[in-house]
């Protein structure tokens, strides 16, 4: 319990965002004592993974709107020469929650969550009855999908997410970000408790303990399924396969060459994980969803390019690949925008197009060099681990932040939900943080405080303007582009007007462990205009059509080629990563100032933060270092080490499993071809290319037994 928290540690983290977690993992790693806190009920922050009843929970929690945990009297607590600053209780960081469920709202005797259990994250009983009634008395001439604040009106509709959220026109309420004079404030999580090291990793064991065989099925999902003739998806059938689903509230790709993929070797935390690699990226072309080629076979194996075109693609991307070293191509447009310069280049519309959104991923109004980063940095992660340069984490985003989690607990670290820190106590002569006090009025005193910025109290934030990000989570019924196996896919709508901006569209399929059969999950992402809503809707509705119950008065029958729209979640999330830590008011030097997600697609800027804030704690130390080898480790008590003590092999070795497309002509003949590729040294041979062609799909994987922790860990 929090009652039994030591008394005396190196470093106190508040959050368990991804930064976060990278550091308490470092930090224990060289054996400093760390207790990891966070007020929320699940790990991640705003990086957090939901099942669908979790989602519905977190939405909730959005619209309750007040502290979860009880303040407690720290005053007394404060000594002579002492001052305290309090610390917000409250999340402010989500904004303008609108949720939208366009899916048959039927009650079924079964809608009930398979496999759910009872517990404070997610309250997953079905109230039949208040469905029922919530269904009933909607006006029938209110059939289309609005937004209005039912939680004062109807305080009933509040108590369970599920059948809160079960009508036809789904009710809502838009928290505005606090800069705006309406402003309300997000809650975090309920009731204040305890989890140590053991119960994180029993509580993800379903994420951790990945069978290669259940996976094998997953990624087995043939033509036969897909063009299976599949029954028509109902609300109640999403809450039914509700545990099935891993919604990401932030989304984004590992790059094959990024600094989290070189981290996750180094550090063997990739044994706690498993990959996908990205198989399609794709571009609207002439009101069309295409696929993009990006490798030199995907180029010259396309059909809608001319041989010239092919001839002219591939000179530029071999351009754009060693262009430091050829300055006076580019040095007479750096002043132009990357748009302009591709234009004197010879190349054709689509081309450009091509380049500037599915390959640099840019707008149009980026710079000639920022484009030509932004490209090579796309083509030098081609071939490590597949013809596209993408990796997605199976189960989602969420298990990042977790697995250097598991890393820190290995190692010491000490961790519990649903318990804050109170204020932190600071020494007037020293002006350092030299103690905190937590929620249950324990003090606790600490070297150094790491932070992350949800928790900042108003004062030092008050002469700070935040960037918000648009986001929107959808649950479709087929995929944007059809194919005839399961593929994840990334596709960069270019706006239509100046002032609007791109919008990326990542979709998931069922083999990424993030959605049952039968649907897909759809997430939008783009720097805020206005609210999520907003900014996203008209792209929802020119990619994507509205589910109807009634096929012969479908609004959108003329576009059935479009994927229908089950449910629909918008939010605004707040920027914080382009904060400098200087803006900042009244903190002590010792304490450390963690941002949350970044609108950007890859993780570099939460690494490369994690990394600076380390070295300036620990000087000279070594950031993330491997693991040991099971025989230099030496235990407290007898020296008897535990089986599988969560060690495995150093981490040097990284296998990689790859699944090779099969032919038209002998996919009659036998299952797909598979074949382990390992990359051995990884230090001084992991930028070797692989020497397979055209892989379709790999995992990243770990070749570790199921572990079991130390006692002292414990």
């Amino acid at each position: 319990m929090a009652d039994s928290l030591p008394a005396e540690l190196d470093v106190v983290v508040l959050g368990t965002g991804l930064q976060e977690a990278i550091i308490a993992a470092a930090y224990s790693r060289i054996g400093k004592k760390v207790l990891h806190v966070d007020r929320n009920s699940y790990y991640g922050g705003d990086w957090a993974s939901f099942s669908f009843s979790g989602l519905l929970s977190w939405i909730e929690e959005c619209r309750g709107q007040s502290s979860s945990n009880a303040e407690v009297n720290w005053k007394d607590k404060i000594l002579e020469g002492e001052d305290a600053i309090p610390l917000d209780q409250i999340d402010k960081t989500i904004a303008n929650v609108e949720v939208f469920c366009f899916a048959s709202t039927i009650t079924e005797e079964d809608g009930v969550e398979e496999g759910a259990l009872e517990n404070k994250q997610s309250n997953v009983d079905s109230d039949s009855a208040v469905a029922s009634r919530a269904l009933t008395g909607q006006d029938e001439k209110d059939q289309t999908s609005t937004v209005i604040n039912d939680q004062e009106e109807n305080p009933e509709n509040i108590k369970d997410p599920v059948s809160s959220l079960s009508t036809k026109d789904v009710s809502t309420e838009i928290i505005p970000p606090e800069d705006i004079p309406s402003s309300t404030d997000v809650p975090s999580s309920t009731t204040s408790d305890t989890s140590v090291a053991k119960e994180l990793i029993a509580a993800d064991a379903d994420s951790s303990e990945i069978k290669t065989n259940s996976i094998e099925q997953a990624l087995d999902v043939s033509s036969q399924e897909v063009t299976k003739e599949t029954k028509k998806m109902t609300y109640s059938q999403i809450i039914k396969n509700g545990r099935k689903f891993n919604i990401d509230l932030t989304s984004k790709f590992l790059y094959a060459r990024g600094p989290l993929v070189d981290l996750l070797i180094k550090s063997n935390v990739s044994r706690y994980a498993e990959f996908k690699n990205i198989n399609r990226i794709l571009a609207v072309q002439e009101g069309k969803v295409q696929q993009v080629p990006c490798s030199r076979a995907d180029v010259f194996a396309s059909k809608r390019l001319s041989m010239i075109d092919k001839r002219m693609l591939m000179k530029f991307l071999t351009f754009c690949l060693e262009y430091e070293e050829h300055p006076d191509e580019y040095q007479e447009f750096k002043d132009c925008t990357f748009s302009s310069y591709l234009k004197t280049k010879k190349l054709t519309a689509s081309l450009q197009q091509y380049i500037l959104h599915s390959i640099a991923m840019t707008s149009e109004g980026a710079s000639t060099t920022e484009g030509l980063q932004a490209t090579q940095r796309f083509l030098q992660c081609l071939g490590r681990y597949g013809n596209t340069p993408f990796l997605f984490p199976l189960y989602g985003v969420g298990e990042m932040p977790q697995c250097f989690c598991r890393m820190s607990a290995v190692f010491g670290g000490t961790y519990c939900l649903r318990h804050s820190v109170q204020c932190l106590v600071v020494d007037r002569e020293t002006a350092r943080c030299k103690a905190v006090i937590d929620s249950n009025g324990l003090r606790i005193t600490c070297e150094h405080f790491i932070v992350n910025e949800s928790y900042l109290p108003k004062k030092s934030t008050q002469n700070i303007q935040y960037r918000y990000i648009s986001r929107a989570v959808l649950i479709t019924d087929s995929s944007i582009l059809k194919s005839e196996s399961e593929q994840i896919s990334i596709l960069t709508v270019p706006a239509r007007e100046v002032c609007q901006p791109l919008v990326r569209i990542i979709e998931l399929c069922p083999s990424s462990m993030t959605c049952p059969q039968g649907t897909y999950l759809v997430h939008l992402t783009c720097p805020s205009n206005g609210t999520a809503k907003e900014d996203l809707e008209p792209v929802m509705y020119r990619l994507f059509a509205a589910y109807s119950e009634n096929e012969e008065n479908d609004s959108h029958e003329c576009e059935g080629e479009k994927p229908k729209v089950l449910w629909a979640l918008f939010f605004n999330v707040r920027d914080s990563s382009a904060v400098d830590r200087n803006a900042y008011e009244g903190l002590p030097s010792n304490v450390y100032i963690c941002s949350g997600p970044s609108a950007a697609l890859g993780f570099e800027q939460s690494v490369e933060q994690a990394e600076a804030i380390f070295h300036q704690l620990c000087p000279g130390e070594e950031f993330c270092p491997a693991a040991p080898n099971p025989e230099d480790i030496i235990y407290d008590g007898d020296g008897a080490r535990p089986e599988n003590a969560g060690f495995g092999a150093p981490s040097e070795t990284l296998t990689v499993e790859r699944e090779k497309n099969v032919d038209a002509d002998t996919a009659e003949h036998g299952q797909d071809k598979k074949e382990k590729v390992s990359e051995v040294s990884a230090v001084n041979k992991m930028d070797r290319e692989s020497e397979t062609s055209s892989p379709d799909t790999q995992t990243l994987k770990n070749s570790i037994n199921e572990t079991e922790m130390p006692k002292d860990t414990e």
